[in-house]
């Protein structure tokens, strides 16, 4: 059996279950966007790891080093604040390779401490070894929350409204300029910045993990037509997507219409946009959407409803069934 088989999680499922039973309860390990550690009778602290390979995950000639040092981070504590939690402290392991430059890793730690700056997140430590070819960053980040507070994939309940916190389908049309070489305007600009230095929506995750209307949460990494699995299948769920509720830039809009892009594919399946895509109890989503709006000066975007059903996602556009857009990122196909 080939692993494209079966796909990352479906590895992941190969083994995960032999490790349950060394798990000692509150604590939660593989599953989730973060594994949990409770810390005492007020907090726990959540974990997160993830890695960027090059020509994997980002082309080394595509992207500066300042901004790659941005987005590692970025890609690891938007797993911290789709817990609803806030980030206190990263570990940082870099292979390196020896055609990189000194200078180039200065550059890259700079952008890596900017960030690390703004969300008041120190480095703790790590390791760096040699790379006999591809540059490779490994990052862990810890953060704090309320006691039995994070938001679960688990949590979904029918009736839920999933919303996203902004804009679907920019960072894939970056990295579509990218691997084309379309031609540099104001417009391709604009992809590109959104797919090589995306924001993690830590403010957001806070805030919405506060509200007692919000049921699961987690980060857009792959495109919601896989990241949205993820919850239907913890939570035991169903989903229906209205794709004419997806929230399109207007830079997308008239990009997609200049390249004949399939705008829907790219906001379902294209994935980085590091958005939250959360589930919000029915009766409570005008409420949490207005006071969310009030403290961000942004929309709560609602784009389809949880339902009781096997853990599937059915498509509709103007209130007519669709086929299914995309499949999102699988790193194995």
């Amino acid at each position: 059996m080939k692993l494209s088989e079966i796909g990352e999680f479906g590895f992941i499922e190969r083994f995960a279950h032999r490790f349950e039973d060394l798990i000692t309860p509150p604590a939660m390990g593989i599953g989730d966007d973060c594994a949990i550690f409770p810390a005492n009778e007020l907090y726990d602290y959540v974990f997160t790891t993830d890695m960027l390979v090059e020509d994997i995950h980002f082309i080394r000639s595509k992207i500066s080093p300042f901004n790659l040092g941005h987005k590692a981070l970025t890609v690891n504590i938007s797993d911290i604040a789709a817990m609803g939690a806030k980030p206190v402290g990263s570990f940082l392991s870099i292979a390196i390779p020896a055609n990189v430059e000194v200078e180039y890793l200065d550059e890259l730690m700079e952008g890596y401490h900017q960030l690390s700056q703004r969300f008041h997140i120190p480095l703790m430590g790590g390791d760096t070894t040699r790379s006999p070819e591809k540059l490779i960053i490994n990052i862990s980040v810890i953060g704090r929350i309320g006691k039995n507070q994070s938001r679960l994939r688990s949590m979904a309940c029918a009736g839920d409204i999933i919303a996203v916190t902004g804009f679907l389908g920019d960072s894939a049309t970056g990295l579509k300029v990218l691997l084309e070489n379309h031609k540099t305007s104001w417009l391709t600009d604009y992809f590109v910045q959104c797919h090589n230095r995306p924001n993690a929506a830590v403010e957001e995750g806070i805030w919405l993990g506060e509200q007692n209307g919000v049921h699961a949460m987690m980060d857009i990494s792959d495109g919601i037509a896989s990241d949205l699995k993820h919850i239907l299948k913890a939570s035991g769920k169903a989903a229906i997507i209205e794709t004419d509720k997806l929230p399109i830039s207007g830079q997308l809009i008239e990009y997609a219409e200049a390249k004949r892009l399939n705008i829907i594919q790219l906001a379902t399946s294209g994935g980085e946009d590091y958005q939250l895509l959360v589930t919000i109890k029915d009766s409570e989503f005008d409420s949490i959407a207005n006071a969310f709006k009030k403290r961000f000066n942004k929309p709560l975007y609602p784009i389809g409803q949880i339902e009781e059903g096997k853990p599937q996602i059915s498509y509709f556009n103007n209130g007519e069934p669709t086929s299914e857009p995309g499949s999102g990122f699988n790193h194995f196909v």
